[in-house]
């Protein structure tokens, strides 16, 4: 309706940018008054083409689906099958991302080795070290390498099932860790090797090698080490997926692993976040090329993360080429994380349930992203695990659904070609035709 004027002149109605929206006017505004550039955690939270965007094409007449009750559909995993004396069997193909003691509260760490534990997966350990709370509650876990070389303990590589060279992170390929001083407490710092309550900011690269020829011998270290039994994952954050898969699997990687720009991070620039990497939606099929130029898809194993929020998503990933998911955000979630049960105590924090994200300030009133020990204490691992198991169970049974109906007997058997898209954008990125076309842009059709 137009707005008059005091004159009595019609006027049009008030317009904002759509370039200039309030948040961007709100972060000028922040930035103008400190000179400081903002710090989150979470992963982006702009809109990107993601599985969203792809459909199942379920069995009808020409194809013969299978009875949910009397014909099994399997959901069985094993990753290090390239060189691993000891390859990991999980359960279901999902998968606990690394999130680091520190990043996290003890009892949360506990409650992700529980829940993982009762379906019969990993959990990782993150940036760090290892904590007895996760290693004596996690029945598979997978202990990460980082350029902070933070908790760095050959025994423990010895206690792990395997080893997580972290090369990026999805939220922020090429960038290095960060958790502030407030969250170094003494059991941190302890683990760490730091001062108490000094901001703690990690390498951007590994200072052992300066590229994949180097990695090589980095990883024959790993393997003497653990006497050639623990697998060996590479993980990357999705930007040049196929030469990054590919120089992973010349190192001698059993296990690619790669992160997508809607990962998590316990804290870097927000402007890292949202403006550098590629969505996983976008990532998997260059490296899954690259995994077959070489002879090596399903050899080398590939674990995709990044946004994994329900089991159709897991199912995609898996139709598109990936072997497991690995799931972070959601596992925090699936704990407690940001429960509108807590929203008085999020307003404090001047936000609201569902967009707390400043992790890195350590006063999580859910008890998980804090080292605050009144607040950890509030979080019940045992019942956090349960949620967690719960969840993971959900998700598997929701994939297990849609394979069914494609007529696959295992969720691995999913492929590309039972998949449609819903954009131009997100059949060029996934390879897959437009709906109602078989036009695949790039490749022809109609």
């Amino acid at each position: 309706m137009d707005k008059p004027s005091p004159a009595g002149i019609p006027q049009t109605t008030p317009r904002a940018s759509a370039t200039f929206d309030a948040y961007t006017l709100s972060e000028i505004r922040r930035a103008a008054a400190t000179g400081l550039y903002d710090i989150r955690g979470g992963g982006a939270k702009r809109r990107v083409p993601h599985f969203d965007d792809l459909l199942f094409l379920g069995a009808s007449v020409s194809r013969y689906p299978l009875e949910g009750y009397r014909e099994k559909c399997a959901t069985n995993v094993t990753l290090g099958t390239r060189f691993a004396k000891k390859p990991i069997e999980l359960k279901i193909p999902i998968t606990i991302a690394g999130m680091s003691f520190g990043s996290l509260s003890a009892q949360a760490k506990e409650a992700l080795g529980r829940g993982a534990s009762a379906l019969g997966t990993s959990t990782t350990t993150g940036d760090g070290g290892m904590t007895p709370e996760e290693r004596g509650h996690s029945d598979i876990l997978v202990y990460q390498l980082l350029p902070s070389r933070y908790g760095m303990n050959p025994n423990d590589l010895r206690k792990a099932d395997a080893i997580e060279v972290v090369v990026g992170q999805g939220a922020k390929p090429g960038g290095g860790g960060m958790l502030l001083g407030q969250k170094i407490s003494p059991r941190v710092a302890e683990m760490r090797t730091l001062p108490e309550g000094i901001d703690q900011r990690s390498a951007c690269r590994h200072p052992d090698w300066t590229g994949p020829d180097d990695l090589e011998i980095k990883i024959h270290e790993l393997r003497e080490i653990t006497d050639w039994e623990k697998p060996i994952y590479i993980k990357v954050g999705a930007s040049r997926p196929y030469y990054d898969t590919a120089l992973a699997v010349k190192a001698g990687a059993d296990v690619v692993v790669l992160d997508g720009m809607q990962g998590g991070t316990a804290a870097t620039q927000e402007v890292f976040i949202e403006h550098v990497g590629i969505p996983i939606l976008a990532a998997i099929r260059p490296a899954v090329q690259a995994l077959q130029d070489l002879g090596m898809h399903r050899k080398v194993q590939l674990v995709v993360s990044g946004g994994i929020r329900n089991g159709a998503d897991v199912a995609k990933a898996l139709a598109l080429g990936a072997d497991a998911v690995s799931i972070g955000t959601a596992a925090l979630a699936a704990l407690g994380d940001n429960d509108p049960a807590l929203e008085a105590e999020y307003e404090k924090l001047g936000t609201t349930a569902g967009c707390y994200d400043d992790w890195h300030e350590g006063r999580d009133p859910a008890g998980i992203t804090t080292q605050d020990p009144e607040l950890a204490a509030r979080l019940d691992p045992v019942a956090a695990g349960r949620r967690l198991a719960n969840y993971l169970a959900v998700l598997t049974l929701e994939a297990q659904t849609i394979a069914r109906a494609c007529g696959k007997s295992h969720v691995l058997n999913l492929e590309p070609e039972d998949l449609v898209a819903l954009s131009v954008e997100a059949a060029a990125m996934a390879q897959v035709p437009l709906a109602g076309t078989n036009w695949v842009p790039g490749k022809g059709g109609y």
